[in-house]
């Protein structure tokens, strides 16, 4: 019964959401530049809003999804997800994680990347290069036949040979015509467990990984979450089509593509 909720796109819906995967992607690669010291994080907001609104003529989906007041989501240092942009100042040696969400023609397309101001710390360094490590590691066990267990396996077992720790609360989702759809995809499993995937299926894979504890609280604003020892996190976010032969990332960036 599970799997009756989750969608399956057919060949026109995919054309869509590689246009929404691109798209987003596009974002990161422009904000880039602009990541710097003394730059707000409301600052990087609304660069990303107007690209997104006035360039890409699309749809910053995060705004006013379920009362969040921004368009993007910056979560710098022990922030480990959904921080909300505002007066914040980056300094040197912050590592921020920028997630965006762009909707296109009614379809979403979701992704996030690390960025450093200046030189990072050596941990914070390390940590954000076993987030995306152990992002690919899920990735590349996508393929129809595979189960979701198989991704999140994957990604616990590399994470926690390195000494630190997933997430357990956030996990990667499907996607398409909704922000979040079914399945969720846990990064943390069993090999053999979990959903069967079919070609067709769009989701996220999503690593969170925190340098200390995997404890995690939510800020009183309902949105901010931190790691609860006060440890650095770091994640990095694609948006994957399951395909006949394996899987295609939509979000990748220009130089990848």
């Amino acid at each position: 019964m599970v799997s009756m909720t989750v969608t399956i796109k057919n060949a026109d819906e995919q054309v869509k959401m590689r246009v929404a995967g691109r798209l987003a992607a596009d974002v990161l690669d422009m904000i880039g530049d602009h990541v710097k010291a003394g730059v707000t994080t409301g600052e990087l907001d609304t660069l990303c809003h107007r690209y997104i609104t006035e360039d890409q003529g699309a749809i910053p989906a995060p705004l006013n999804y379920r009362g969040f007041p921004k368009s993007i989501c910056t979560s710098v240092n022990h922030v480990v997800c959904h921080g909300i942009p505002g007066e914040r100042t980056l300094k040197t040696g912050d590592a921020v994680n920028i997630d965006i969400t762009v909707i296109k023609e009614g379809f979403h397309g979701d992704t996030s990347r690390m960025f450093f101001v200046g030189k990072a710390g050596i941990q914070a360094q390390r940590l954000a290069q076993v987030a995306f490590d152990s992002m690919w590691l899920g990735i590349n066990e996508l393929a129809p036949g595979k189960r979701l267990g198989d991704v999140g396996a994957a990604i616990q077992q590399h994470v926690e040979k390195q000494r630190f720790s997933v997430v357990r609360e956030y996990c990667g989702h499907g996607i398409g015509r909704a922000f979040h759809e079914d399945p969720q995809v846990l990064h943390y499993g069993s090999y053999g467990a979990g959903l069967e995937l079919k070609a067709g299926m769009t989701l996220t894979v999503e690593p969170m990984v925190n340098a200390g504890k995997p404890g995690v609280r939510l800020l009183p604003d309902g949105w901010t979450v931190v790691t609860k020892d006060h440890s650095l996190s770091a994640q990095w976010e694609h948006t994957i089509l399951i395909t006949d032969t394996g899987f295609e990332v939509l979000t990748l960036s220009a130089g990848d593509r």
